[in-house]
């Protein structure tokens, strides 16, 4: 199985797959991924939903984390803070990009940049994870 593919799985699952994420590259110090912005995650006047930005974001730090995560712990989301900064419409391609900002024993700190395909800026999200210890 591809990384992308095994990672998609483990971060996001269905969720992340109904979206329609796909994984660019992965890996400890970026992950970037691609999200067509179908109908669906659109609110009525056509342009892309904010929850949708929130959690294509939300998917890849969390991508993040599990990238450098101890063997056997886990992760969720504790806290997330979303700029928006310009409009999408329906049927544009989004790209994010997340990097980190901390990655500590405890927690993590990833910030995603979200832009359309010709580089203009969406929004930033920065968000922490905890790290759960193995069971």
């Amino acid at each position: 199985m591809d990384p992308t593919e095994e990672l998609g799985q483990r971060v996001g699952g269905r969720f992340a797959e109904w979206m329609g994420i796909r994984y660019l590259e992965v890996g400890q110090e970026r992950v970037r991924a691609e999200l067509v912005m179908r109908d669906a995650l659109c609110a009525p006047q056509g342009l892309v939903h904010g929850g949708a930005l929130m959690a294509f974001a939300d998917t890849l730090g969390a991508a993040g984390t599990v990238l450098n995560l101890p063997s056997g712990a886990g992760t969720t989301t504790i806290e997330s803070k979303t700029n928006f900064i310009a409009a999408a419409v329906a049927g544009s391609t989004l790209i994010g990009e997340c990097t980190p900002i901390h990655r500590g024993r405890q927690t993590q700190v990833w910030q995603t940049r979200i832009t359309q395909t010709d580089g203009k800026l969406v929004a930033i999200v920065t968000q922490t994870q905890i790290v759960l210890p193995p069971r």
